[in-house]
């Protein structure tokens, strides 16, 4: 065989073996009568030493050796002299007796260590050789274990694995669709699935009550950090539940991936509705590692001829404990970043509630040391803190505050990444109307049931209905989402007809599905996390594309592959095109 041991695996106990090691040449350094090779595999790294007086062929040999050279020695463990603290095997080293070069390499277009000196597109183009760098070897190993946690964990509740289709039918789920022409259909289009989410209802109509996949979708969309043309979902459904039911199951997968991966146990995971993130947190995926609840401060901060107040919707605030002493050049930095367009405030506010009530605010003009008092008090702020505030329209205001709050919090070292803070978002308005079109859009997808209780709101007040829908944020970060779905197909042509489809329409698109109501769908529900995201999320970075073996760039290109790419004319016109 190639080997006897890996490369991460050799210690002190075994030292006078005889042993056999393959891997690809990390480093060499030539001390004359020594050559000392770091040789490195996906389990670690081992040091090899050629010792001229014993051998002098075989490191002759070595010394022929480059980077990334694929070897085969033979040797015997021995202990090191000098002991490398920083690598599991660092208290041996083998003693070659044989080497054998299995293929040799050009020189790398980049040095594959932990630091690289290669850019983002020179590794892409590259990829196979990042991915021998252990740095993104480990986050590829997360992923696959967290993969074996989600299979083992859905196994014991009794879920099934089911692979459902990816050529499908183009449907309207939120998302551009990738479209794949037919050759034996000219004219006809496939498209990949943003989703499995009609596939796994129709699984519950057939009787298949726990139904799971780990599946790659598609969604033709702009590029964020977290976001990739093709992603990973860990996607769930479920029969004869409630919301409960749903959310008590899944915080519990949630919690057994944390504690096996990073030894955090979370305990339950708290619960607060769509309103009340947006209140308290402006975003419907609030980070809760730290306080910094927003304060509605409107009532108090209008009537003293402030324009900026007193022609606002909205007046916000946010207290940063302890930030009383914050510069006037941080401050400041702070204004120049809400101005920015991304945000979009006009401005902000500040008031430093210093000790021995002693305030300094930036509108001193407008409002006396009583003013600030009663903005202490109803804030519940304590000496040395600092109250930051926006004042805008509503919506814009919210949303900017929303970003200060964790701006601030970044600044302020508040976000600790070794603190894992999941928590559920419940009751989701289930439209959003647009007012320009005057239209309804699906908050989610339009398979999501109304609140019960709301049903009758959809003929007379659509705006106010609540879904039956929830969300888990962890850190900041919304990594999985889901509802309960609409099974009766009387409600389900009422919220097409919402959405604008005509009956036509939404047979043409969804006939499939309306049709399946009709022979006993049970009430049901599911969720589907972004596997890419919980990785990322748990590695506290905001890329998911270490996570992929082979990630598109920023544009949606596969640099190494030259994807996507023209087709031959002849292929075109197979294809009818």
């Amino acid at each position: 065989m190639y080997r006897t041991f890996n490369n991460g695996f050799l210690r002190l106990e075994h030292i006078n073996q005889e042993v056999t090691l393959c891997g690809w040449v990390q480093k060499m350094r030539d001390l004359g009568g020594m050559t000392f090779v770091d040789l490195r595999d996906r389990y670690g790294t081992t040091q090899l030493v050629f010792n001229m007086e014993i051998n002098s062929k075989i490191c002759e040999l070595a010394r022929q050796m480059g980077r990334e050279y694929v070897v085969q020695v033979k040797g015997k463990v021995v202990k090191r002299s000098a002991p490398n603290k920083n690598i599991p095997t660092g208290q041996i080293e083998v003693e070659v007796s044989d080497l054998k070069i299995l293929n040799k390499s050009k020189n790398p277009p980049f040095t594959i260590e932990d630091e690289t000196d290669g850019g983002d597109d020179l590794r892409m183009q590259y990829r196979y050789l990042d991915l021998r760098r252990s740095v993104i070897q480990k986050k590829i190993i997360l992923r696959s274990e967290i993969s074996f946690y989600t299979r083992s964990f859905l196994k014991k509740e009794g879920f099934l694995e089911v692979e459902t289709p990816v050529l499908i039918k183009s449907t309207p789920e939120g998302a551009r669709d990738f479209i794949v022409p037919s050759r034996l259909n000219q004219g006809k289009f496939y498209a990949l699935p943003q989703s499995p989410q009609t596939f796994k209802q129709l699984l519950m109509v057939s009787g298949f009550d726990k139904y799971y996949q780990i599946v790659k979708c598609f969604r033709d969309e702009d590029f964020r950090s977290d976001r990739q043309p093709e992603f990973t979902q860990i996607d769930c459904e479920m029969s004869f539940v409630d919301m409960n039911d749903i959310l008590t199951t899944f915080e519990s997968l949630i919690a057994d991936i944390l504690f096996k991966t990073k030894g955090v146990r979370i305990g339950t995971i708290p619960r607060i509705t769509y309103d009340q993130s947006i209140r308290d947190y402006g975003t419907d995926k609030p980070d809760i590692r730290f306080e910094m609840k927003i304060k509605n401060l409107t009532n108090i901060c209008k009537g003293n001829q402030f324009p900026l107040f007193d022609q606002a919707d909205t007046i916000l605030g946010i207290v940063v404990p302890g930030a009383a002493g914050l510069s006037r050049k941080k401050i400041d930095s702070l204004i120049d970043w809400v101005k920015r367009p991304q945000i979009g405030a006009t401005g902000m506010i500040y008031c430093k509630f210093n000790h021995l009530d002693t305030y300094k605010s930036s509108v001193d003009k407008y409002f006396n040391t009583d003013d600030l008092a009663s903005w202490k008090e109803f804030c519940e702020a304590n000496d040395g803190d600092l109250l930051l505030i926006l004042a805008g329209k509503e919506k814009q205001t919210i949303n900017a505050m929303g970003q200060l709050r964790i701006e601030v919090a970044d600044r302020m070292g508040l976000r600790d990444p070794n603190l894992y803070k999941p928590i559920w978002v419940t009751d989701f308005p289930l439209f959003d109307f647009d007012e320009e079109n005057k239209t309804f859009h699906a908050m989610h997808h339009p398979f999501t049931s109304p609140k019960e209780e709301d049903i009758e709101l959809l003929v007379s007040h659509p705006q106010a209905v609540k879904a039956n829908a929830y969300d888990m944020a962890l850190n900041g970060t919304e990594i999985g989402g889901g509802s309960i779905r609409i099974h009766d197909r009387k409600l389900q042509n009422q919220i097409f007809n919402l959405l604008g489809f005509t009956n036509e329409q939404a047979y043409e698109q969804f006939g499939f599905l309306m049709e399946a109501f009709e022979y006993g769908a049970p009430p049901h529900g599911g969720i589907a996390f972004g596997l890419d995201r919980i990785c990322a999320v748990i590695e506290g970075v905001d890329s998911i594309r270490d996570f992929i073996a082979f990630p598109k760039n920023n544009s949606g290109r596969d640099i190494m592959l030259d994807a996507p790419s023209k087709i031959h004319d002849d292929q075109l016109k197979e294809l009818g095109l």
